[in-house]
């Protein structure tokens, strides 16, 4: 059996420092549970540019198309703010998720019992929650053509074209109906039906999907700014959402905050199967790159290596191992081990980014 391949493109901010304890826990699991990978690293976004002028060389994206899955750190900063829009370090990330084609955005809200007081949001609406958010990738308003900045009668004119194909839908649809049947066995469709014709089509290729294939997961429809609305007034009534890319990018932000840190919340983004079954992958941590707090040990790894354990579930089949891991996070956090974003005002001394990873694998040890 070939060894699983996994390309680490670390970034840039804190996405090196959150990565590093990605990798001490990709040893971990190598030595303690004989699961090894074929690792290789390469430069993305800011580091990318630095060092070839471009936020994503060729050969770093060959590489992405040839492993098993990428795992991905952060990318951007003020010192690229000025580049021209094409070079700026977020149109690698772009670049990645549109050519490996993940159409499927996989953001999970889970709020551990140790972190509901730091939610916006009272404990008892929070404690427990489990949501999945599926979010079309590579489509709809962030890709659609015409798109620009241009004249018109003397004056700019910014130009964004909302745009999905029934294939598009259908395909992302299929994700979040697969995925529901293996949790709660509910999904709520969210666009705008009612002021879009994109919205229009969105739920009515949903409905399609839904009666002809996947009659027996519930399904509902919600307008977007409603469902908003309902993530903070009751977001225990969801189990899987899913939506397209505009709405998605600004639903899972929302949920993001109902856990607590958004140095908490990893990410899967899937797309069609390789020859060898598994799909093509990226995994990341929903945070960006706090170029703020670069190098001063005070980040939060458990992002970065919860993303990990999506990878051991969703593209190496080791969903036993992804859980040990998650389940050490949690020990952690329930232990009182906290990293400076998640302390309160009288909390003491934060553990820095190496001490939680150091916890963790202590937690890991202790689980064998």
């Amino acid at each position: 059996m070939n060894t699983p391949s996994l390309l680490v493109l670390a970034g840039d901010g804190i996405g090196p420092e959150v990565m590093d304890e990605v990798k001490r826990i990709i040893t971990w699991f190598g030595d303690k549970r004989d699961l090894r990978f074929d690792l290789s690293e390469d430069l993305v976004g800011g580091a990318a540019y630095d060092a070839h002028g471009v936020p994503l060389h060729d050969d770093t994206m060959a590489k992405a198309q040839e492993v098993d899955a990428v795992l991905l750190g952060a990318v951007g900063g003020p010192k690229y703010d000025d580049l021209d829009f094409s070079l700026k370090p977020e149109r690698g990330l772009l670049r990645l998720r549109k050519e490996m084609d993940l159409f499927a955005n996989l953001r999970p809200a889970q709020c551990f019992d140790a972190l509901a007081d730091f939610s916006s949001l009272k404990r008892d609406i929070v404690s427990g929650l489990d949501i999945m958010i599926v979010r079309e990738l590579t489509s709809g308003s962030y890709f659609g053509e015409p798109r620009g900045i241009f004249e018109e009668n003397g004056k700019r004119v910014g130009i964004n074209t909302q745009r999905y194909t029934e294939d598009e839908i259908d395909r992302v649809a299929r994700s979040a109906f697969e995925l529901a049947r293996k949790r709660g066995n509910k999904v709520c469709s969210m666009e705008k039906a009612n002021v879009m014709e994109s919205g229009i089509l969105w739920r009515d290729v949903v409905t399609e999907v839904h009666q002809a294939d996947y009659a027996d997961v519930e399904l509902s429809h919600m307008y977007a700014d409603n469902g908003a609305m309902q993530l903070v007034r009751n977001p225990k009534q969801f189990d899987v959402i899913l939506t397209d890319n505009l709405f998605g990018d600004i639903l899972s932000d929302c949920a993001a905050m109902l856990t607590g840190s958004l140095g908490m919340l990893p990410s899967a983004s899937l797309g069609l199967p390789m020859e060898n079954g598994r799909p093509k992958a990226m995994y990341e941590p929903v945070h960006g790159s706090a170029p703020d707090i670069m190098g001063k040990g005070l980040a939060n790894p458990s992002a970065c290596i919860l993303s990990f354990a999506m990878a051991l579930r969703y593209s190496f089949d080791h969903g036993e191992d992804a859980t040990r891991l998650e389940q050490a996070v949690e020990k952690v956090l329930a232990s009182g081990v906290r990293t400076a974003d998640l302390m309160q005002a009288d909390g003491g001394k934060p553990a820095s980014t190496s001490e939680m990873g150091d916890a963790i694998i202590a937690e890991l040890d202790a689980s064998l």
